[in-house]
């Protein structure tokens, strides 16, 4: 091989469809192929890395190359398949660039699962799917995930809410309610036995339960919504602070508590 195919952030890593395995050959899509051949100006020899969110993390070669493509042979097996907490990120639609930019970190975060919902006050009247899965699997390939978000059909809330799975806890990030923040309504609501026999609390690994986390439009959910979110069993009011965040913001430092608290982090 001649050597790592890289970029300033680090090695080039691409998702692809196709199982991954020893010696299997990969065709790119003509915009990976592109990017290859033309951005990075790669050559036949050259090595990157592959993954699908099924198989782990592949290191493989690129051979074959035109004019137009090239082709890329599956060496070895770089990295396991790593899997993230069993998030959903819930959120309510915001203007294009701000919701490409909650699409992006979410998925560096490591939200599972990233569901639109369209509340009362949503100003936003539809959502481009393939949009959110392009910058999901940019944002994959730049973090190290070896798996994509799963983006679903955007919901209205009352639909969401009535099919809401039983098992999974919702922390309701409801800042115009009397709610707790997230570290203290964890320690009294779901209390873990304290290290060593003393000391406050410590909140356990997502793995004791599911979760969702749901946060609102720039404008809020409006008073009806907030009595039916906080009806719901296993539902969690939590504020994120005296400050007003924008609801992008919100959702992300909702993330980030959640994952040192609960997830992947601790």
């Amino acid at each position: 091989m001649t050597g790592d195919l890289t970029y300033p952030g680090g090695k080039v890593r691409l998702y692809v469809e196709a199982a991954l395995d020893t010696g299997a050959r990969l065709t790119p899509t003509p915009e990976q192929a592109h990017y290859l051949l033309h951005v990075m100006r790669a050559k036949a020899g050259d090595a990157l890395s592959l993954f699908n969110g099924r198989d782990g993390e592949w290191r493989a070669e690129i051979v074959d190359v035109t004019k137009r493509g090239c082709t890329l042979l599956c060496r070895a097996q770089s990295g396991p398949q790593q899997a993230v907490p069993d998030l959903w990120l819930v959120f309510a639609p915001v203007k294009k660039t701000p919701t490409d930019y909650l699409v992006q970190k979410a998925t560096e975060l490591g939200a599972s699962v990233l569901q639109p919902v369209f509340t009362r006050r949503t100003i936003i009247g539809r959502v481009n799917l393939d949009r959110m899965r392009a910058n999901a699997i940019e944002a994959a390939e730049q973090s190290g995930r070896t798996d994509v978000p799963e983006i679903r059909e955007p919901l209205p809330l009352e639909k969401l809410l009535a099919q809401w799975p039983a098992d999974r806890k919702l922390l309701f990030c409801d800042e115009a309610g009397d709610a707790l923040p997230i570290a203290k309504a964890f320690a009294q609501k779901l209390p873990s036995p304290p290290a060593g026999g003393g000391g406050a609390p410590r909140a356990t690994g997502a793995g004791d339960c599911s979760w969702a986390i749901l946060t609102g439009p720039e404008g809020g959910f409006d008073p009806a919504e907030r009595a039916a979110i906080r009806a719901r069993d296993g539902a969690i009011p939590v504020t994120l602070g005296k400050r007003i965040l924008r609801a992008d913001t919100a959702a992300l430092a909702a993330l980030a508590i959640f994952q040192s608290l609960r997830g992947d982090w601790d």
